[in-house]
């Protein structure tokens, strides 16, 4: 369908983002949600769940590369990584860009956002969906975290909405309890905590739950245009202390090792060293943790 009109953003009430549109191309009411997927004329297709922007074809490398480059060059040798939601195939695509997974498992509860970013982003997961390292499945990530062995990942990526609808339950006690078991010794846990000038309590709140299960915890951020509002801060939970505090020198011998130098577009070395210095308008929001039990 072609039309002149334009989308407003509903993620707040007071505040926002429109995009005029070029067409629609898809709208579905899964079980879970309202998908709508949209050209615009800025942003190339953009991709909103319930009427909140997930990604757009312009920035998607924003935070995709920095909610997966960051911890698994933080952890150095990640070989079994989970990714919880991420239907779209991105964080995916990037995840299999490391040589050292033997094996990536992604639970995304909505098929429906999986079968329409296949068919109206391919671009985004590119040919990740067929790699034979990777394992999607339909289903509940909370329910598969609970399940797993102890031990059974290194790394777990969390791409959720908000802690409202269906992401809330990813913002658990229970939740980040069963993500320590399951991760090894040197493991580690990264999830959106929002745009803290809009959501300082979103992150406040996450940051006390993840201390009570590791020992480290902390966050990061990265500028991702269409999160409106600033920064946007990514929560960063580790059993091993100093994972956060790598040398430039480091990141860069990791990531040339990994073969991804020169093939991304936001993250390097530096932005990955700089982006745990917190501005103190956002550092303020991560209190002294309570002991983690």
């Amino acid at each position: 369908m072609t039309t002149d009109a334009w989308v407003n953003e509903t993620l707040y009430p007071d505040w926002g983002q429109r995009f005029r549109i070029k067409r629609e191309l898809a709208r579905v009411r899964s079980p879970y949600q309202d998908i709508a997927i949209i050209e615009s004329h800025t942003h190339g297709r953009v991709m909103l769940l319930d009427g909140v922007v997930q990604i757009t074809e312009a920035d998607e490398f924003v935070y995709q590369e920095m909610l997966t480059h960051v911890p698994l060059l933080a952890h150095g040798a990640a070989a079994r990584v989970l990714i919880i939601g991420a239907g779209d195939g991105g964080v995916l695509r990037r995840v299999l860009m490391h040589p050292t997974v033997a094996h990536a498992v992604m639970v995304e509860i909505d098929g429906e956002v999986i079968r329409l970013a296949r068919e109206f982003l391919p671009t985004i997961g590119g040919d990740a969906w067929d790699d034979r390292r990777a394992e999607v499945i339909v289903g509940d990530g909370i329910d598969h975290v609970a399940r797993a062995a102890d031990g059974a990942y290194d790394v777990i990526i969390v791409d959720s909405t908000d802690p409202i609808g269906v992401g809330e339950v990813l913002f658990t006690d229970a939740f980040y309890a069963h993500a320590a078991r399951v991760l090894g010794p040197g493991g580690l846990i990264v999830n959106q905590c929002g745009v803290p000038f809009m959501q300082a309590e979103e992150l406040r709140e996450t940051s006390r739950r993840r201390a009570r299960a590791f020992p480290y915890v902390g966050a990061y951020v990265a500028a991702v245009p269409t999160y409106v509002g600033g920064f946007m801060t990514l929560g960063f939970a580790a059993r091993q202390p100093g994972l956060h505090a790598l040398t430039v020198d480091t990141v860069r011998a990791r990531a040339a090792a990994a073969g991804l130098l020169g093939r991304t577009e936001y993250w390097t070395p530096e932005v990955h060293v700089a982006a745990f210095h917190l501005p103190p308008y956002i550092a303020r929001h991560l209190p002294v943790a309570e002991p983690h039990r």
